[in-house]
């Protein structure tokens, strides 16, 4: 009861679907949590940009610092805002990185900026739309021109399968430069049917693709979070096998034969038949 009424009291806004957005003080981790409709979205430390709670942004930030030279400004397209944690990251990690973020909902926009503003002088830019709608509208400089595309878009607790499909990964792969590399969190439980289809669709479009996540998850055993992470070039592995093994809870990275294993017998995705991310049990967010 306390807690639920923290949360009334906490900063809100009513998203265009009906649901409410919090920002709520983070009971395990300091700094601040991002929830819409009750579902934890995004985590941020004002004090430390660098802190990634969340296990599988923190996948994303040891691809992130392996890109390029160390500190070197990068070209980045988050597609999906939730509480900025990324943009913030690379902000705080690679000064001078030129950032582009689509999200569909101005009240959640308006709302992480008054409550948990960016820091001064970030070069990061706000477009409200569709997120495979916004990846045609970016002007022509930015195509084949970006280091990072990330794709963390959700409705609730769902990707939209309009974000899921081949047709729009290939849109993506468009603006991503030579040696570009394409981040997405998918969401999956027992059986990973979603995901299993969401590397076959990736693979359709990139060369070279890995994926990264906790053990138990990639065995298809709990509901979790997996990276995909792709690109027409090599990815440099060379230290994320370490880096997964050391936590906080034990990961790895599948390539390869593993992953024509994976997703043997999956279907790509298409916008004819594509379906959203399978919707996760109550009880996945209870801590």
């Amino acid at each position: 009861m306390a807690r639920a009424r923290f949360e009334a009291a906490a900063p809100s806004a009513r998203l265009a679907d009906g649901t409410l957005a919090h920002i709520v003080r983070s009971a395990y981790a300091g700094g601040w949590e991002l929830q819409v409709d009750g579902t934890p979205q995004s985590h941020v430390d004002l004090d430390d940009p660098t802190h990634l709670h969340f296990e599988y942004v923190a996948r994303m930030g040891a691809v992130i610092d392996l890109l390029r030279m160390p500190g070197q400004p990068l070209t980045a397209v988050h597609l999906g805002a939730g509480g900025l944690t990324l943009p913030r990251y690379i902000e705080a990690t690679r000064p001078g990185s030129r950032q582009q973020v689509v999200e569909l909902e101005p009240a959640l926009v308006e709302l992480v900026r008054e409550h948990l503003p960016l820091p001064k002088g970030a070069s990061i830019r706000m477009r409200i739309g569709d997120a495979r709608e916004g990846l045609g509208r970016f002007p022509p400089g930015l195509h084949g021109a970006v280091d990072l595309l990330i794709s963390d878009v959700y409705a609730g607790a769902q990707t939209p399968a309009h974000l899921t499909t081949v047709e729009f990964y290939t849109a993506a792969s468009a603006l991503l430069a030579d040696t570009g590399v394409l981040l997405v969190n998918v969401a999956d439980g027992a059986g990973l049917a979603f995901a299993r289809r969401q590397v076959a669709t990736v693979r359709a479009v990139f060369e070279h693709v890995l994926v990264l996540a906790e053990v138990q998850v990639l065995k298809g055993r709990r509901f979790g979070n997996l990276v995909i992470t792709a690109s027409h070039a090599p990815l440099p592995t060379d230290w994320l096998p370490r880096l997964m093994a050391a936590g906080p809870h034990p990961a790895k990275v599948a390539q390869g034969a593993e992953l024509d294993e994976f997703v043997r017998g999956a279907r790509v995705a298409t916008d004819a038949d594509s379906t959203p991310s399978p919707k996760p049990a109550g009880s996945v967010f209870e801590r």
